[in-house]
């Protein structure tokens, strides 16, 4: 983020002041040093608090963890994994691809085919979904969680409300005919939100689903440093953030799930990684 030009420092030229008492009066009394230590620290935890929110691009933004969300659920109701996954017991994580479908889509499906690995698929609509629609049938029949990362990747923010209706309406009608199910997530381009995109995704029965794991994979073709990446974020119920449409992605993933196998994580879909909880329209998870 480009930093805001300071201001000129004011110089100014004053005649030396004789005084006996000088010496004494230039070094600060406790209270007074203890009130500039005092105050450093706030800012150095202000400046600690704001980047976050610079990285969004967003002023404020409350997101929900899914470990918060089982933990609101109701007890004793079941955990809806494929009846088999229960995240509140092992520990998990959730591979997610965001817009696709694309040429290297075949192949990244049938290596979470081979690996018996499900994932979540935040699908665009304009070039993707209306050129590949056999690859979206495919991903759903094979488990695969589907979901929008609307029509044109714009974004979002920059919209009035009824543009921003048409860029999430779109590939949730497409989606629905292809599939035969209606998305419930979405993810906004570049994690991009605000009160009006969340107040429209509540109307559409869509909530927010951003990340907490990502490996620039759009800065880089070189998939042992996607991979690196990758292994370097990951812990318990973490998010991953990956494209399938660039040509370094796909080869990297078999190297990330074996790794994160190995340290004992259970891939799961986000509404797996919620459960018994799940995703309310208008909220924000990461």
């Amino acid at each position: 983020m480009p930093l805001r030009p300071g201001l000129r420092r004011r110089t100014t030229t004053r005649s030396p002041i004789k005084s006996s008492k000088s010496s004494k009066s230039s070094k600060p009394s406790k209270k007074t040093e203890g009130r500039r230590t005092a105050f450093r620290a706030a800012a150095t935890s202000l400046a600690a608090l704001s980047l976050p929110l610079a990285l969004t691009g967003c002023t404020s933004l409350d997101t929900t963890a899914p470990s918060a969300v089982r933990a609101q659920a109701a007890s004793g109701e079941k955990a809806a994994a494929l009846g088999s996954v229960d995240c509140r017991r092992v520990k998990c994580i959730a591979l997610t691809f965001d817009a696709g479908p694309s040429e290297n889509s075949p192949r990244l499906l049938d290596i979470l085919k081979e690996k018996q690995v499900p994932a979540t698929f935040f699908l665009l609509g304009k070039r993707h979904i209306e050129k590949y629609p056999e690859l979206v049938r495919r991903m759903a029949d094979e488990g695969h969680e589907i979901a929008s990362h609307t029509w044109d990747h714009k974004i979002l923010t920059r919209l009035e409300p009824d543009e921003i209706r048409e860029e999430l309406q779109r590939p949730n009608e497409e989606i629905e005919r292809l599939t035969g199910r209606r998305p419930t997530l979405m993810r906004p381009p570049q994690g991009r939100t605000n009160d009006t995109v969340h107040e429209i995704c509540r109307e559409l029965g869509l909530a927010e689903v951003l990340w907490s794991v990502t490996a620039k994979d759009y800065t880089t073709n070189d998939s042992a440093l996607i991979r690196q990446r990758v292994l370097d974020q990951a812990g318990r119920d973490g998010i991953i953030l990956l494209h399938d449409i660039y040509q370094g992605t796909v080869p990297a993933v078999p190297g990330i799930i074996d790794a994160l196998k190995e340290r004992g994580y259970v891939f799961v879909t986000v509404p797996q990684l919620l459960a018994p909880g799940k995703a309310e329209p208008g909220e924000v998870y990461r």
